[in-house]
């Protein structure tokens, strides 16, 4: 998994009902843009994750969803 400082990780809900999380990558801790991500939820939180297969990473200047 690749993204890049604006990218958004967008973390599927793992149950009907369940509403997809989604944050913005602040900064790729590992080597060429791989996780571990430094990520910022809409209410300014910031933490550190690695995200799982239930992850995907949206381009939000028109390059869509990987």
């Amino acid at each position: 998994m690749h993204a890049d400082k604006g990218d958004r990780l967008v973390t599927h809900g793992r149950i009907v009902g369940d509403h997809d999380r989604v944050v913005e990558v602040v900064e790729a801790l590992g080597q060429d843009g791989n996780p571990p991500f430094r990520v910022r939820s809409a209410n300014g939180h910031e933490t550190i994750v690695t995200p799982g297969p239930d992850t995907e990473v949206e381009h939000p200047r028109g390059g869509g969803i990987r």
